[in-house]
């Protein structure tokens, strides 16, 4: 398929090392189980000597995300210990001279969001306000990205009659405009990283750049999941690409290219929650396809196909500016 950039969930050493002299750049994780012992100054440098290092020579790491949706939970602690988490990781960095090579960032879900509606109104949640201000400082002066886990799908699930489809597929739409901005808004996915730089920009910055570590549309759910079907699937990631393909900026930052990752690489059998959960891949765990959006590469099949029932892979296909399923410039 000639990725360039993948997301993981972890750092799986198998995968680092499967990858090692191919020209992919990764992002690994830190769950957030690991939050608490990476406050430590010995444990986050051990962590990275034991996890990162080792592989750097050979694999391109680029930066580590510290915690996955920590403000999407009920747990205080987890959220108290963040940005000491994230700051000690980076400090270790610092320490083992990696730090102009690795960054460090955290995901968040669009659920931080209080207010998205108009995306020139867009505010954090008044509890996390105490939290994100102080990130948002960090990754100023690290100049790490903030990263956001975007869904359009939701909101048409949640709303069909009020949602417009198009608009969410990006396909031909009215849109809609900002009435303070007047900035006209022709799909849901330019409006959410808007609303989010709105929000930012309430905090005092705008010079944090914001990128999608998340989207993606599920090909199959439950009977009550409008929406969620292969053809729908294949509109949203194909429509994607090309606006990515053309450099878009969004209406609010129209010279900043649109940084996103898909989710995801591959279906999820074992995946627990509604049947949406596990239907957001491009190709199923054979190798075969789900649906077609014109992608050259096809992978091959597994060797055992019983394994293929009980695979579960956490990974993101990253579509980010410089194309990088790296077309072979005639057709994807």
């Amino acid at each position: 398929m000639n990725v360039s950039r993948i997301k993981l969930y972890d750092a799986d050493p198998d995968v680092l090392q499967a990858f090692s002299q191919y020209n992919v750049e990764f992002i690994i994780g830190l769950g957030n189980e690991y939050l608490e012992n990476m406050t430590n100054p010995y444990k986050a440098q051990t962590w990275i000597q034991q996890h990162v290092q080792p592989y750097l020579s050979q694999t391109k790491i680029t930066c580590i995300t510290v915690g996955n949706e920590v403000f999407n939970s009920n747990d205080t602690q987890q959220m108290l210990n963040l940005l000491p988490a994230m700051q000690t990781v980076h400090d270790a960095l610092v320490n083992l001279g990696l730090d102009q090579q690795v960054t460090v960032t955290t995901a968040h879900s669009f659920n931080i969001l209080s207010n998205s509606y108009p995306p020139s109104s867009g505010a954090f949640r008044e509890d996390l306000v105490q939290y994100i201000q102080a990130l948002l400082d960090f990754h100023a002066q690290i100049n790490s990205p903030f990263l956001i886990n975007a869904y359009p799908f939701f909101a048409y699930k949640d709303n069909p009659d009020e949602v417009s489809l198009n608009y969410v597929l990006f396909q031909p739409n009215e849109g809609m405009a900002d009435p303070n901005t007047n900035f006209h808004y022709d799909n849901m996915l330019y409006a959410q990283i808007d609303a989010v730089y709105a929000a930012i920009k309430q905090m005092g910055h705008d010079d944090v750049q914001v990128r999608i570590s998340e989207t993606g549309w599920p090909s199959n759910g439950d009977p009550e999941e409008v929406g969620a079907t292969p053809q729908n699937a294949a509109l949203y990631n194909g429509n994607l690409i090309k606006r990515i393909e053309q450099k878009q900026g969004t209406p609010a930052k129209p010279s900043v290219p649109i940084d996103i990752y898909v989710f995801a690489l591959f279906n999820e059998n074992l995946k627990p929650g509604p049947a949406s959960e596990r239907n957001y891949g491009l190709y199923y765990p054979n190798g075969s396809p789900v649906y077609n959006i014109g992608l050259k590469g096809y992978l091959p099949e597994m060797p055992l196909a019983a394994k293929s029932n009980t695979l579960s892979v956490n990974f993101l296909v990253c579509i980010i500016t410089c194309l990088i399923f790296a077309l072979e410039l005639s057709r994807w």
